[in-house]
């Protein structure tokens, strides 16, 4: 595969999982404003489950494979002393991390011992948003 072709398809898979990550915690508010609704919940939890396993995790792990294949092809990015390549690694690991926390959330409102509010769903939606502009305006302007 050509490094265009690649560049492609990472840029594909960051996109389908910055849409999963976007949605799945605005599913989770919903879900918590109608946890006395069997039914909603219920359709909810086969949403949250679907979103993260089908779309959001294969989109992270193709997110990872592209990106790790585009670095082996631009390995002077990590070996050439720090570079905002190195911070957008880390808004990435971190999102990754984020990523991994909306499993945990999910599995909590399953079991019905998550004790946090849609007030705190909505301000923890927007830390992939910092992480996307950081990301997104570090690989454009490469200011260091």
């Amino acid at each position: 595969m050509d490094f265009l072709t690649i560049k492609a398809l990472h840029l594909i898979a960051v996109i389908c999982w910055f849409a999963g990550i976007f949605y799945l915690p605005r599913l989770f508010i919903y879900h918590t404003e109608n946890k006395d609704k069997k039914d909603a919940t219920a359709i909810f939890e086969v949403m949250e489950l679907k979103l993260y396993k089908y779309i959001m995790t294969p989109a992270m792990i193709l997110t990872w494979t592209f990106g790790l294949m585009l670095l082996h092809e631009n390995s002077y990015l990590i070996t050439d002393g720090f570079t905002y390549f190195h911070i957008k690694l880390t808004a990435v690991i971190l999102l990754t991390g984020y990523h991994h926390s909306l499993n945990s959330i999910r599995k909590k409102l399953l079991a019905g011992n998550f004790k946090y509010s849609s007030k705190f769903l909505r301000i923890y939606n927007e830390i992939p948003t910092i992480l996307l502009l950081v990301i997104i305006f570090l690989v454009v302007l490469k200011p260091f």
